[in-house]
């Protein structure tokens, strides 16, 4: 696009569950189709790659854990990906194959740890960073651990200034103030959150943050999960997500989607030069805003659970 214009992407898609290599020919194959469509940018959903394990419990009542619940959790973890790595590897390779900026949600891991991550690749193949979830939902703290403060980037690229924010972090009013204070334009939501109320979440986004909302959300079905994944729908077909993929202006007008009846790509052309004109009467970290009353410090320092030498103050 020119000028002030970028055309992004959207790809609603589900994982093939507990299987990385067969989800990353699907992640390929879904750019591919973005870029044959002249996308600059494309965002994947939350847990694309490592997988959104839904309704699963890992055998964990309070009190109590199973072995196949453990043996569940080990099959989960194989399935997650080092960052960097050959994985990361990979997908910057696919970013640089087609030009193209790049979001998507994986399953990170690190030591004995998963966290639900976003990566933004940049059109050089280049990771230009990496937001962990501060906040697993309820039994996602079960298998997910939390991220901190030092990964909340917004990135500069030449498309615009870009960020991610992970499903329900969403809801959290000083994460969404902490994205708006770096001057977010390409506000990103990977989610798996597939309730008719997302779209009244995202569109709120736009309109407080004026920024252009771009939420994926996976679309699963059952055939997507192995045979013996332990689910109560037996039908193949039957969906597990729902979809709801969505693109948002910032004056909180849909540009695309919601689409809810299987693997999409969304596709939009954005015209940056519409923030502007959107921040005259609301710019919630400027004019709209009443430091004098009311202040967020936001703690960007890494909180390693162990620090060895002199490395830093301690938080």
């Amino acid at each position: 696009m020119n000028g002030n214009s970028v055309r992004v992407a959207v790809i609603q898609a589900g994982s093939a569950a507990f299987d990385t290599a067969a989800t990353l020919e699907r992640v390929e194959r879904l750019v591919a189709d973005a870029a044959a469509r002249g996308a600059e940018l494309a965002v994947l959903p939350e847990a694309l790659i490592g997988g959104y394990p839904k309704g699963a419990d890992f055998g964990a009542t309070v009190g109590r854990r199973t072995p196949e619940g453990r043996e569940w959790f080990r099959r989960y973890r194989e399935a997650a990906i080092d960052v960097p790595g050959p994985v990361v590897s990979r997908l910057g390779e696919l970013a640089r194959a087609h030009a193209m900026h790049l979001v998507i949600g994986v399953i990170e891991r690190d030591a004995g740890t998963l966290y639900c991550t976003a990566l933004m690749l940049g059109a050089d193949g280049q990771l230009l960073g990496k937001h962990r979830k501060v906040m697993p939902t309820a039994v996602e703290r079960l298998i997910w651990g939390q991220g901190d403060g030092s990964t909340l980037p917004v990135v500069e690229t030449p498309l615009g200034r870009l960020g991610a924010v992970i499903c329900w972090e969403n809801y959290m009013p000083q994460l969404r103030l902490a994205m708006y204070a770096q001057g977010i334009q390409l506000y990103c939501a990977p989610t798996v959150d597939d309730r008719e109320t997302w779209q009244a979440t995202m569109r709120h986004i736009a309109l407080e943050g004026r920024c252009f909302v771009l939420s994926a959300c996976q679309f699963s079905r059952r055939s997507d999960f192995p045979d013996d994944y332990p689910v109560a729908a037996d039908d193949p077909d039957a969906v597990l997500i729902g979809g709801g993929s969505v693109i948002v202006d910032p004056l909180g007008q849909v540009l695309a989607g919601p689409v809810r009846d299987g693997e999409a790509v969304l596709v939009a052309d954005l015209d940056l030069a519409a923030i502007d004109r959107a921040v005259l009467d609301l710019d919630v970290v400027g004019h709209y805003a009443r430091p004098d009353i009311f202040r967020l410090d936001v703690d960007t320092r890494p909180k390693p659970a162990v620090r060895f030498g002199d490395d830093g103050e301690a938080g």
